[in-house]
């Protein structure tokens, strides 16, 4: 599957970019590739932290107000329409 890419450059200090190398070196795979690694893992966990945020927001409300859990007793139950 052949993914686009959109070129960017960014700066690093020296010292992000000596261990940048040696984990490519290391893993003999492209700079570019552990970068990439390394942001979508960082990418995830904020958006895992986000929805962990927005569902404790929430708990009070689905704790105290019946109507948004009145159809709780269906999970699990097959839907025929």
């Amino acid at each position: 599957m052949t993914h686009h890419l959109t070129r960017t450059q960014i700066l690093l200090d020296p010292e992000q970019h000596r261990s940048l190398q040696e984990i490519a070196r290391r893993e003999k795979r492209s700079f570019s590739d552990v970068v990439r690694e390394m942001l979508n893992r960082q990418l995830a966990e904020k958006k895992q932290h986000e929805l962990t945020s927005a569902a404790r927001a929430l708990l009070a409300d689905y704790q105290s107000d019946a109507d948004l859990t009145a159809f709780t007793a269906l999970d699990g139950e097959d839907f025929h329409a």
